[in-house]
């Protein structure tokens, strides 16, 4: 099902394909789709914008581009503004081809330019663009790049909305170029905000609620990441450039990124082989109660089958493990689980976690049963398809002992994920 942000086409002077000055030698270069615009399952009826921004320095440097769709016209315009041979940097602040679609097009005519990116984006822009070949500048938190006259500062912000995500801010002019942050989704009849004709606030908001929410644990890095900085003027790359109340839009971001609820509890029910599956059950204790979540950890084969259903009905989010054995669970969880397929749970999140050693039946098996109650159930596909998250999976499967870094974050990601559901307001 698609959801549909009803918003009415912007009045306006058309910008598309021209080169705007929005400070000293820096240029919006983008393309306005006013179209409805299908974008994350949802239906843009304002249509966007997809901004990108040319620095006409002593190294002419391009930051992001547009979407892939509009690749061949963007460059064919660049043209008309720069000699792509005279471009010496092209900054990729994030690699989903709404941003960086017009890369390949631009860069196979801007042969001398050097692609700056975070170290994860390198292998993806080479794959999705075929530029292996491709001289890159691969760049670090706090890195700086002069471009002959003006000098980018990069932070990285991972996981808003992905993890290769970066922004840019030019020192001089005051700049912040954050990509998907601070965006909105409208095909501007004006390019700043200020010369709107209305307030963007719901439009901010409703940009951040749709796209960067789900990610809000991480919104926390990106106000470190700006507090120090000293901004003027922030130019995403959807929607208007903001130039007045800048801090304003920034203090929304997080007031709206602060967890909104509390009070919350979890319970952990497993029954375990060699106490890898109760080490699991620790690691989500843990974390769980590191994010202020009151969580209630139980071995099935210690406890009451009464005790752990009170709790699970307490529970705002339920966690139900084995370790596998035969291709089967072990102890006495089926019988519990069959009474969860009894009880009205709605309103309650649930995971299914397990160690194994060959193929881990039981994790599967557990799903299977969770899926039969009526509570809400974590699934690596619901995060994909909700969040673009890749680095969350459910059912959290572990094989033999949790014990090493990789394992650990995994189990830590899994419970971090559900204690920003129950602790958001969203």
């Amino acid at each position: 099902m698609r959801l549909l942000i009803n918003i009415i086409n912007q009045e306006g002077k058309q910008m598309n394909n021209t080169e705007i000055k929005i400070a000293k030698d820096t240029y919006w270069v983008g393309k306005i789709d006013n179209r409805e615009v299908p974008f994350h399952r949802l239906v843009l009826s304002k249509g966007t914008t997809y901004n990108s921004y040319l620095l006409k320095t002593g190294k002419p440097t391009v930051i992001d581009t547009v979407d892939m769709e509009f690749g061949r016209e963007y460059a064919d315009q660049m043209e008309k503004l720069i000699d792509p041979l005279d471009i010496s940097y092209i900054v990729i602040n994030h690699t989903e081809p709404d941003h960086s679609g017009g890369l390949a097009a631009l860069a196979s005519r801007a042969a001398n330019a050097t692609i700056v990116c975070t170290e994860i984006a390198v292998p993806e822009l080479q794959e999705m663009y075929k530029l292996h070949a491709r001289n890159f500048l691969v760049v670090k938190d706090g890195d700086t790049l002069d471009i002959g006259g003006k000098t980018l500062l990069f932070k990285e912000t991972p996981y808003l909305h992905t993890a290769e995500t970066m922004i840019t801010y030019c020192v001089e002019d005051k700049i912040l170029f954050p990509c998907d942050i601070f965006s909105t989704h409208v095909a501007v009849g004006k390019l700043f905000s200020d010369e709107a004709g209305f307030d963007i606030t719901e439009d901010f908001k409703g940009y951040y609620n749709a796209i960067i929410h789900p990610h809000r644990r991480y919104v926390r890095t990106l106000i470190e990441a700006v507090k120090d900085l000293e901004i003027e003027m922030i130019a995403p790359s959807h929607g208007f450039i903001i130039r007045e109340d800048v801090r304003k839009y920034i203090d929304l971001y997080a007031e709206l990124s602060r967890e909104t609820t509390q009070g919350k509890k979890a319970a952990i029910v497993y029954t375990t082989l060699k106490n890898n599956t109760k080490k699991m059950a620790g690691i989500l204790q843990n974390t769980l109660q590191a994010n202020g979540i009151e969580t209630a950890v139980w071995d099935a084969e210690k406890s009451g089958m009464s005790e752990i259903l009170d709790s699970i009905a307490a529970a705002d989010a339920v966690f139900i493990g084995s370790s596998t054995r035969y291709a089967d669970m072990i102890g006495n969880l089926e019988p519990l689980l069959k009474e969860l397929q009894q009880m009205n749970l709605e309103g309650k999140l649930a995971a299914a976690f397990g160690s194994y050693g060959w193929s881990g039946e039981a994790i599967e098996v557990i799903q299977d049963y969770l899926n039969g109650t009526n509570m809400t159930v974590q699934s690596t596909s619901e995060v994909i398809k909700s969040t673009g998250m890749t680095h969350v999976e459910f059912p959290i499967r572990v094989r033999f002992s949790p014990k090493d870094t990789d394992k650990t974050q995994k189990i830590k990601n899994a419970a971090d994920f559900v204690s920003d559901l129950l602790l958001s307001s969203f």
